[in-house]
């Protein structure tokens, strides 16, 4: 049976659906709607692991995901997804070659758009071969900000000095 668990970050809500099996996934909501009675377990883990790593706590998830009937192929992006490491990059092309099909740089970024496991799976952290910010399903301004609480060296807007 799957629960539901809504989570305000800092970032806005997300809506965390899971069962006994795992995390089926996390979505960026405009608002929250009613949290399943007695949410199980793995939900209020899950919002607590988001907590720590909205506040800069965390930087690896350890929690149970369940990919449920996905593509195959969509869930090998997602698994290539989890090696990138908390405040890195990867391209789409890299993670195709990766993956062994380096043709298939448009089917990982279906794959990432149709992630259903947001922050959790970092598509996020996933952008063009020429650096710049591309193709996320939350908007690129969210992206950056995502990208820069990991890294803000190096993902920081700057600005101007007088």
């Amino acid at each position: 049976m799957v629960q539901v668990l809504y989570y305000q970050s800092p970032m806005g809500w997300f809506e965390i659906k899971g069962s006994h099996l795992g995390i089926s996934s996390v979505k960026r909501v405009e608002e929250p709607g009613e949290n399943s009675l007695a949410a199980n377990e793995l939900l209020v883990d899950a919002a607590r692991q988001l907590d720590e790593y909205f506040h800069r706590e965390r930087k690896d998830f350890e929690i149970l995901l369940d990919w449920g009937d996905n593509p195959t192929f969509s869930q090998l992006v997602w698994m290539e997804l989890l090696k990138i490491p908390y405040g890195e990059t990867r391209t789409y092309s890299g993670i195709a070659k990766k993956l062994g099909h380096p043709k298939a740089v448009r089917a990982v970024g279906l794959a990432n758009r149709n992630n259903p496991i947001a922050i959790i799976v970092p598509c996020h952290r996933v952008i063009a071969r020429s650096g710049e910010l591309q193709g996320y399903f939350y908007g690129l301004d969210m992206k950056r900000r995502l990208l820069e609480l990991e890294n803000p060296e190096r993902f920081a807007i700057q600005g101007t000095l007088f």
